[in-house]
């Protein structure tokens, strides 16, 4: 046996592994997860929680500790529109069928 087929032998299996790792797809890039803030502000008469989703509030819920007074949400503007041009945001909406 010629004492080159060993070394010759290891050369090949090691260029084939190599070139099926290379032939391999490369992992998807991962899409980071939104960046998403509960942020939460009280003092004697009043308790506000914030839902930021990439920096963008989702929801104001206002619940005031006065007794008789129900909490409510403010409305934030939908996506895709100018506050100035949707009606709805930052009026009051009372939450009148919760469970």
């Amino acid at each position: 046996m010629n004492p080159r087929w060993p070394a010759l032998l290891t050369l090949m299996l090691s260029a084939t592994v190599v070139a099926a790792r290379a032939a391999e797809p490369a992992p998807a890039p991962r899409t980071p997860e939104p960046q998403v803030l509960h942020q939460v502000t009280e003092d004697d008469n009043v308790r506000i929680e914030e839902l930021r989703v990439r920096g963008q509030t989702k929801r104001l819920t206002v619940k005031p500790k006065i007794r008789g007074v129900e909490p409510y949400e403010i409305a934030t503007p939908e996506p895709g529109r100018a506050p100035g041009d949707d009606p709805k945001a930052g009026q009051r909406v009372w939450l009148s069928l919760t469970f």
